[in-house]
């Protein structure tokens, strides 16, 4: 009995070492879809704010204690490149005027390329909220 026991015992542990260990799964489509757009939000998430604003760049252009010479050099700036906003922010006791929503340094560093040809005072690339949208191409993709 004992013989016979040890017999069956053995016949399953040599049939169970040869059954092959496949396994298949069946994928569903959608998912590669639904991976792919959680890639983009989490990419773009990456680059914003806990309130919802974007991350970026903008031209820092002038630093000073004069409310007046911020004022006018945001006017200046302002006249000079119409399609770029241009700020003052005041950090106490400094008045700084920035230029510019660039959501990548690249494009900070090309428009201060611009900016040097009309400014002898350098321009120097800082990071700030920016009023940034992004496309309808960007968010598709």
């Amino acid at each position: 009995m004992t013989r016979v026991f040890f017999l069956i015992i053995i016949t399953i542990i040599s049939f169970s070492a040869y059954a092959g260990d496949t396994i298949v799964v069946h994928k569903d489509p959608r998912l590669e879809i639904f991976t792919a757009k959680q890639a983009y939000v989490n990419k773009l998430t990456a680059h914003m704010t806990s309130g919802g604003q974007f991350r970026g760049f903008r031209l820092q252009v002038l630093t000073t204690r004069a409310r007046e010479d911020a004022f006018s050099t945001k006017a200046s700036l302002l006249q000079q490149f119409p399609d770029q906003k241009a700020y003052i922010l005041y950090q106490s006791p400094y008045f700084k005027v920035r230029i510019g929503n660039f959501p990548n340094k690249q494009d900070a560093d090309d428009f201060k390329k611009q900016l040097s040809k009309f400014y002898s005072q350098p321009a120097y690339v800082v990071e700030d909220i920016i009023d940034y949208t992004p496309s309808l191409d960007e968010i598709e993709n």
